[in-house]
């Protein structure tokens, strides 16, 4: 019994012991190196709404059409690992009713492909691996881990520039709470420019315009999931335009929506994988490295209070003997 005794606060302490040292361990080297952006990624996200769109067939700007944009992302994998970042090659479609069933993206409204190359754990733009376009800011595919209440630098590849987007409250999506950011873009004029008949912007003498084309968004409104910093729901308020060089008044809408939306398949899906790395970074962040400590804490005390008791009885035992 004595053996057993004087055995048991040492287990006690070493259990304890153990327990603190891995819940440091917990917070401190692994919960780090889980909180980094994925590199096998491969998703599509779809916003949806009514606007305006040029029809090229008709040669004119229609009104109170249906407009999707799908946004798919591939993330490449080899590169990821060569240079240690997250590597991902992103393709945006605009589409209207009549080319949304066609298959051939180049058939579409408007078909864009882009490259991003961002650090996996601050989010931070790098620019290598065949990165296309050079772009800044805080935040675009997604925001970085452990969103804060505070401004963010959201890139807008339309506008070729970062807009600032200011913590705006919180707001549920689908029962998950995020961060809300808004913003917007004044009417800017963009690098792009097109070759139309004169006739379009107003210069019929003219056969051929280098017209120029603009851009403004009246609202930019994202909810951010603040662990992971995965957007579960965008809406935004787009405007393309074309002007005759020089003109202070836009000519041709190209493309117009006072409201274009993540569908409600997108917010499912963003939402069921919003909330299953939030738990997961959650345990290995808060869950399991208190318990760990609360756990070594009390056994260690526990191992204190044995041996010390443990002390007392030998001494005890001695001078009665």
């Amino acid at each position: 019994m004595r053996r057993t005794a004087s055995v048991l606060p040492l287990i006690f302490l070493g259990l304890g012991v153990f327990a603190l040292v891995f819940g440091q361990l917990l917070d401190r080297y692994v919960e780090p190196r889980v909180k980094r952006t994925p590199v096998d990624v491969q998703t599509d996200s779809v916003l949806t709404g009514t606007g305006s769109f040029f029809d090229t067939g008709a040669l004119k700007t229609v009104h109170g059409k249906r407009i999707t944009i799908t946004r798919r992302i591939v993330g490449d994998v080899a590169a990821a690992e060569r240079s240690g970042n997250a590597v991902w090659d992103v393709s945006t479609q605009i589409d209207t009713p009549a080319t949304l069933s066609l298959r051939d993206p180049r058939r579409s409204l408007q078909w864009t492909t882009e490259r991003w190359v961002t650090d996996r754990r601050t989010n931070e733009p790098v620019h290598c691996c065949g990165e296309q376009p050079s772009f800044r800011g805080d935040a675009y595919l997604k925001f970085p881990f452990d969103v804060h209440k505070r401004t963010y630098r959201w890139w807008d590849g339309v506008l070729g520039a970062a807009v600032p987007l200011k913590y705006s409250g919180t707001e549920k999506v689908l029962g998950q709470s995020g961060y809300r950011f808004t913003g917007s873009v004044a009417p800017r004029r963009t690098e792009v420019t097109r070759e139309v008949p004169g006739t379009l912007v107003g210069r019929p003498k003219q056969r051929q315009v280098t017209a120029e084309e603009w851009y403004a968004n009246g609202r930019i409104e994202l909810v951010v999931e603040r662990r992971t910093g995965r957007i579960m729901n965008a809406r935004i308020a787009p405007r393309i335009t074309l002007r005759a060089p020089g003109a202070q008044q836009d000519a041709v809408t190209l493309l117009a929506s006072d409201r274009l939306e993540f569908t409600e398949a997108t917010r499912r899906t963003q939402v069921a994988q919003t909330a299953r790395d939030s738990r997961r970074l959650a345990v290995l962040g808060e869950t399991a490295p208190t318990l760990a400590t609360v756990a070594g804490g009390v056994l260690t005390a526990a191992g204190l209070a044995f041996l010390v008791r443990e002390r007392r009885r030998r001494a005890a035992t001695e001078d009665s003997q």
